[in-house]
């Protein structure tokens, strides 16, 4: 048995994970990141691949934004399509300048592992048996096996970045802990291509047939989306079948660039809406997907990940540098405040975009209404795009 000595252990290397690390270690403060998967397993998840502004700031702050400037393609807009017609919301002039950046999870992923094994800070992967212990206490631990080794690491604080099957959110005292949850019935069919995407922005589309969104990770490479039933399994959808299918959802511009190749992947999503409050348990901290989980179609995973990130790295270099507990017990309060209204804004727009069969045709007349509001007044393309562009980082100082 071995045993470490750090300040922060941080359980799980997603991007959450990584950017908590990368931040303290630029103030200065000790982290060991443990894993219970491969660094080749936690490279292959694809996920989302919108940044808000807010996002691309704190990877910057992090030192690992150089690739995604370079390689990233800011969007101003997006189109909203409906009753076989496109409309754009142009975020940039109806938020005063405020862009968001195309660049896949996987990279944000890729850039900050190449930072911390170039620094070579600890991060311990494929671990065994993750358990955190002693979290209420002054003296946290988490232990894991390895190799056949049982492993202790002593800390100040545990950072639960583990997603939502992680240990950490699954520790918490029930009695301490309340869970809030919608589950949507339907799921995102999901295909990745080595194709030129339809359009230069996204497209959001209601039809009859259901949800689609056209999205992208490159000029090369397009990322797109069908509303499926629950039930649907991924072998049942060949990618011939896919792309008729997305075709049907399409208006004909659209239809007609449209570019079809293999998929490099393909995958069905569940969607649901999840938080947990608090955030907080005594010297252990829930960030990321392990304390809230939103449907895709805002694109506020990643980016409300980012924003909890943010809290805890400034929460915990306070408490070294300057000896306050002050961001530390007002964290979970602070950004539950903005996850509530991201939730909202993700809930609101699935809502309001996918096809919903049990409520009948009225249902329909509802969401076309509705979109024909948004995009015809001012006041509401504005709601829309301030709530896609995010709020900016002091929101829920005030």
């Amino acid at each position: 048995m071995s045993t470490t000595r750090t300040q922060v252990a941080i359980i799980g290397a997603g991007p959450s994970g990584l950017l908590l690390g990368q931040l303290l270690f630029k103030a200065g403060i000790d982290a060991i990141i443990v894993e219970r998967q491969t660094g080749d397993y936690v490279l292959s998840r694809i996920r989302a691949g919108v940044l808000e502004q807010v996002t691309m700031d704190l990877l910057d702050e992090a030192g690992v934004g150089q690739r995604m400037h370079a390689e990233g393609l800011i969007h101003g807009g997006f189109d909203l399509l409906f009753k076989g017609a496109r409309h754009r919301i142009d975020m940039n002039k109806l938020t005063d300048g405020k862009n968001v950046i195309v660049y896949g999870q996987t990279e944000v992923t890729r850039d900050l592992m190449d930072a911390r094994q170039a620094a070579g800070l600890p991060t311990v992967y494929d671990a065994g048996k993750v358990q955190v212990h002693d979290f209420d206490s002054q003296k946290p631990r988490v232990t894991y096996e390895k190799n056949g080794q049982l492993h202790t690491i002593e800390c100040d604080f545990i950072a639960g970045c583990d997603g939502f099957h992680g240990v950490c959110r699954a520790s918490a005292p029930k009695s301490a802990i309340k869970e809030y949850e919608k589950v949507y019935p339907f799921g995102w069919l999901g295909v990745l291509s080595d194709t030129p995407p339809v359009h230069h922005e996204l497209i959001y589309a209601n039809s009859t047939r259901g949800f689609a969104l056209c999205s992208q990770r490159s000029a090369t490479r397009s990322r797109y989306y069908l509303q499926v039933p629950l039930t649907d399994k991924v072998e049942q959808w060949s990618d011939e079948a896919f792309w008729d299918e997305l075709r049907n959802r399409l208006d004909p511009e659209a239809r007609e660039h449209l570019v079809t190749g293999p998929s490099i992947e393909k995958s069905i999503a569940p969607l649901r809406s999840f938080v947990t409050e608090p955030m907080r348990f005594g010297r252990m901290f829930l960030a990321g997907d392990a304390a809230h989980i939103v449907p895709p179609t805002g694109a506020k995973g990643l980016n409300l990940a980012a924003t909890d990130v943010k809290y805890l790295s400034t929460a915990i270099i306070e408490f070294y540098q300057d000896k306050t507990d002050a961001g530390i017990d007002s964290y979970s309060e602070r950004c539950l405040r903005r996850i509530w209204r991201a939730e909202r804004f993700s809930w609101w727009f699935t809502s309001l975009m996918h096809h919903f069969p049990e409520n009948g045709e009225i249902g329909q007349k509802f969401q076309d209404a509705e979109l024909d509001y948004l995009i015809h007044s001012e006041a509401g393309s504005r709601t829309m795009a301030e709530n896609y562009v995010g709020l900016p980082l002091d929101f829920g100082d005030h």
